[in-house]
């Protein structure tokens, strides 16, 4: 999934472990029908930090397009972060455990 010329593989399992820990997470909380998934890697894409990486993992749902973001400039989130995560934490917790 990941790959990167300079990341240990070992690094690259990580990776891998949490995306998909994240989508489990994600798809019990939530119910998306699918998901965005992006990498972002090195200097340019990580805040001037040549070693940086880091993956998005963004649930995605059918028609969830909406003009607000390109007419509004305005970003919707559907709940505050406390409760996202009040949410997320357990079910993470949960299969961190049984792993």
């Amino acid at each position: 999934m990941l790959v990167h010329s300079e990341l240990p593989a070992k690094e690259c399992e990580l990776h891998r472990e949490i995306v998909n820990r994240s989508l489990a997470v994600l798809r019990e909380a939530y119910a998306p029908h699918g998901f965005n998934l992006g990498v972002n890697l090195g200097k340019a894409a990580g805040a001037g930090i040549a070693e940086h990486v880091h993956m998005h993992v963004v649930p995605r749902w059918t028609a969830d397009t909406n003009f607000m973001a390109v007419v509004g400039r305005t970003r919707l989130i559907p709940e505050l972060l406390d409760e996202a995560f009040a949410r997320l934490k357990p079910i993470f917790d949960r299969l961190q455990e049984t792993e």
